[in-house]
């Protein structure tokens, strides 16, 4: 079995390529649900239906989330009303969501509605919310003071504003959604996918056990760096490690995981940086990891596994290993 520890688009993207080499009922997803919000009354979970949708075949590609294919008629109606419109659900999109929510009304919790929606979208990866628990990630804008929901940072201001910390509300009193430790723990391999260290992976690794779980998995933990020449692949992560006093780098990436992660993959840009990783313990592989399609992100996945699959073994403090 291999478990990923999901956030939504690049972790989706790795996951497409994941089930390319290997049997997609052997791999099972635990994945971000601090970007939870609820809109309009409906729950709406947007990194569950990314790895969803793309695992489906079914995202747009283009915009990098939601239905290919997507209308917005809805949305255009209440925009014509005046009614809240900055977070955009597709037509198609809102039947997800109205099903999300008349399910959890009824008592079923998130980690089975979850079962059910992928069981009837094709999906045959096991998707597990991280917790069944409401936690969610709230940032401090830096300039203002004012704290504000993840959605209200990312979409709405665009995440074009700084921030000077995060916290994630509820995560304290959180437990494990069903399934997860164990996926975890019996794992042959557990992979971190290349996701926002802070926003996509911090509300994961702040339910409690969960990250211990993790730890005494380190030797086959591997990660893949979200940063790739000092820069987000996507999204602000790169910005927002510089605004929390991290280095926005792929050593940044290797400090914040080395307590858990025995392996980080690093793209070839980041090559020199493979001693300055090593000496903080943990193996560094340089491969390509930029996804451009699926092709890519398969081989990209042969790499993870193979790497996890031999742990740390003996590191080198001056040299990487390398895929061609």
């Amino acid at each position: 079995m291999i478990t990923a520890v999901a956030g939504g688009v690049g972790a989706a993207r790795l996951l497409r390529g994941l089930v390319r080499v290997v049997d997609p009922t052997d791999v099972t997803a635990v994945v971000n649900t601090g970007d939870d919000t609820v809109l309009h009354g409906l729950h709406i979970s947007p990194d569950l239906d990314t790895v969803m949708y793309t695992l489906a075949g079914r995202n747009d590609e283009e915009r990098g989330w939601g239905l290919a294919g997507e209308t917005w008629a809805v949305m255009d109606a209440l925009h014509q009303l005046g009614g809240e419109s900055w977070f955009r659900l597709g037509d198609r999109d809102l039947a997800t969501h109205l099903y999300r929510t008349q399910r959890m009304s009824e008592g079923a919790a998130l980690s089975a509605v979850t079962a059910e929606l992928a069981e009837r979208t094709g999906v045959r990866v096991r998707l597990l919310p991280m917790t069944d628990a409401a936690v969610r990630t709230r940032l401090v804008l830096s300039e203002s003071g004012a704290e504000v929901a993840f959605q209200e940072y990312f979409v709405r201001l665009r995440h074009e504003v700084a921030v000077r910390a995060v916290r994630f509300q509820g995560a304290d009193l959180a437990t494990p959604g069903p399934g997860v430790l164990d996926a975890i723990v019996q794992a042959e391999v557990v992979i971190v996918c290349p996701s926002n260290p802070v926003l996509s992976l911090g509300p994961v690794l702040a339910v409690p056990d969960i990250l211990d779980a993790i730890r005494g998995r380190r030797d086959h933990v591997v990660a893949v760096s979200p940063i790739v020449a000092g820069a987000a692949i996507k999204g602000p992560a790169d910005r927002l490690l510089k605004e929390l006093g991290e280095e926005p780098t792929a050593v940044g990436v290797a400090r914040r995981y080395s307590s858990f992660a025995g392996t980080l993959v690093i793209d070839e840009a980041d090559a020199a940086h493979a001693p300055e990783i090593e000496a903080l313990e943990v193996r560094c592989v340089v491969a390509p990891t930029i996804m451009h399609g699926p092709e890519e992100a398969a081989r990209l996945a042969a790499v993870v596994l193979d790497a996890g699959r031999h742990g740390p073994g003996r590191r080198s403090r001056d040299h990487s290993s390398r895929v061609p």
